[in-house]
């Protein structure tokens, strides 16, 4: 599913100088065009994800079930959504206009999370609800204060 627009996505060359003046000049007008920082997330977040895939593939055999607990699944659904993480990010910047610093302080606190919690992976069954947690609360601490 995912990998379809992950090779669309990580094929763009993207300057620092350029993502650094989407984050700082973005302005907010209906012209339907996306941050930059949304297809670099999703880049990121897209890889890690293959990673993490590659990595369960490989220790399949040598997992039990006692050894992934709870706190690995909180965020896990029955289903994977059909939805790509960079389609997953463009709704959340339609429909809630969220400023580039925003997507910055979620992958922040994706980062750190998943630093915290070692057994935690982020896998397509979790990684949009992840995302909608972390932007929830990035949101709140960069444009509530």
């Amino acid at each position: 599913m995912a990998t379809s627009s992950s090779s669309s996505s990580s094929s763009i060359a993207i300057s620092p100088r350029k993502l650094r003046s989407d984050l700082y000049s973005y302005s907010y007008k209906n012209d339907g065009n996306n941050p930059l920082v949304i297809t670099v997330l999703a880049s990121l977040i897209e890889r890690t994800m293959a990673r993490n895939e590659r990595i369960d593939a490989k220790n399949c055999g040598r997992r039990t079930l006692r050894q992934r607990d709870f706190r690995s699944k909180v965020f896990d659904c029955r289903e994977a959504p059909d939805m790509t993480v960079q389609c997953y990010l463009e709704r959340i910047f339609r429909y809630t206009k969220a400023g580039p610093s925003v997507y910055v302080v979620a992958y922040v606190y994706i980062d750190r999370f998943c630093e915290a919690n070692p057994g935690f992976r982020i896998t397509a069954r979790n990684v949009h609800r992840l995302l909608i947690t972390t932007m929830m609360v990035a949101s709140k601490y960069v444009e509530d204060m």
